[in-house]
């Protein structure tokens, strides 16, 4: 499977992707994450499902921007990746079905090109539409969606700084893997600063954030304890006093 996360808050974008690829019985590492060069600006690219498919439709991106197309705008950039998407699924996805595959493939772009007023971050579905983060649903998750979401939900917001944009992105790819064995290190992560051209990225194994792991369990743990739990006192029966000897 597959863990991407993309968060667009009013200082930047952080995109963070797993490394973990699952064939079966067989696992191997495989980057999720890539960047396109738009002009002088950067793209960011995360993909869930086939990766075939994924690399045909980078590949045709790759030839219509050597060949001079140029965006203004992230949404143009999005449509023509959506408009390579469908010309892939019109060639392939039979085929796949017979096969016994499903088109599934999902992406999510962020970056901010010359004419974007800030920070933009997409989510392109497999029929190569696309919705855009807005404030009050500031991020996108692909591939495994479920674990990392709570945190998000109830801590992320817009007006987040960047630097806990990054947390979060942890966080949730952390709860992720704690519970789901297709996601795991190493994990490529970028930043990209409002007004920037480029991303910033580098990868991460799991030494590198073994304290921080270490440190969120001991909070947590503390949290837990700390917890009110008289309201659940009914739950557990009256208290009965040992006879004194």
């Amino acid at each position: 499977m597959t863990f991407c996360i993309g968060i667009r808050v009013r200082e930047g974008v952080v995109v963070l992707a797993d490394t973990r690829v699952v064939r079966g019985s067989e696992i191997s590492q495989k980057a999720k994450l890539s960047m396109f060069a738009v002009g002088k600006h950067d793209v960011a690219l995360m993909t869930s499902g086939l990766r075939s498919v994924r690399d045909k439709i980078v590949a045709r991106v790759d030839d219509e921007l050597a060949e001079g197309d140029t965006h203004a705008r992230l949404h143009n950039f999005a449509s023509a990746y959506g408009g390579a998407l469908r010309s892939v699924r019109d060639e392939d996805g039979a085929a796949l079905n017979r096969s016994g595959f499903t088109f599934n493939s999902h992406a999510i772009l962020g970056g901010q090109l010359l004419d974007d007023s800030e920070p933009t971050l997409l989510h392109v579905y497999p029929e190569g539409n696309w919705v855009e983060a807005t404030d009050d649903a500031p991020y996108f998750i692909i591939g495994r969606t479920a674990y990392g979401k709570p945190i998000l939900d109830r801590l992320l917001t817009v007006e987040s700084t960047l630097r806990q944009a990054v947390s979060l992105a942890y966080l949730a790819f952390d709860a992720t893997r704690a519970s789901a064995n297709d996601v795991d290190f190493p994990v490529d992560v970028a930043v990209m600063t409002k007004n920037d051209k480029q991303f910033i990225q580098r990868r991460f194994i799991l030494d590198d954030l073994a304290q921080v792991h270490a440190e969120w369990q001991a909070h947590l743990r503390s949290a837990l304890d700390e917890l009110p739990s008289t309201w659940s006192d009914e739950l557990f029966g009256p208290v009965i006093e040992e006879p004194s000897t």
